[in-house]
């Protein structure tokens, strides 16, 4: 076979046996048992929790700033972080601690998501589940549990 039979054009994307593409990450992702692989935090073993865990550092860095910076900053320079004011007439260190601390996570969490939706795309996971919307017995789920632990009657 030649290597153009094997590759669509595109970098790091080949044709799959049935005509469609995925990525050459998603094919080697799929492969891998992840029940046999060692989970290592600061080791992983494959290019998928390696690229998760670079999402998570990188957001708990930021993170890190936004919570301890304003409160470092006033430490280190209390003078000016006391005495600048923005519009409400709050000082910038209250400012940006009360409303820089929730914006920050609210952002962090948006930003976490996208960033692994993505990763979620290169490596062909899909977390729909095949079935979830369909009804039985009249309008009730067959495969719900009871809330109570008990059976449905």
């Amino acid at each position: 076979m030649k290597d153009s039979d094997s590759h669509d054009g595109s970098s790091g994307r080949s044709v799959a046996p049935d005509g469609g593409t995925t990525t050459d990450a998603a094919r080697e992702h799929q492969n891998t048992n992840y029940l046999e692989e060692e989970v290592n935090l600061l080791s992983p073993s494959t290019a998928y929790m390696r690229d998760h865990l670079r999402i998570v550092w990188s957001g708990f860095i930021v993170w890190a700033l936004i919570v301890f910076g304003p409160v470092t900053l006033t430490v280190i320079a209390p003078e000016t972080m006391t005495s600048i004011t923005v519009p409400p007439g709050f000082p910038l260190h209250y400012f940006s601690v009360a409303f820089g601390g929730p914006t920050g996570a609210l952002l962090l969490a948006f930003w976490y998501a996208r960033k692994r939706d993505a990763l979620d795309e290169k490596y062909g996971i899909d977390h729909s589940v095949a079935g979830a919307d369909t009804e039985s017995d009249g309008g009730e789920r067959g495969d719900a549990a009871a809330t109570d632990g008990g059976v449905e009657q």
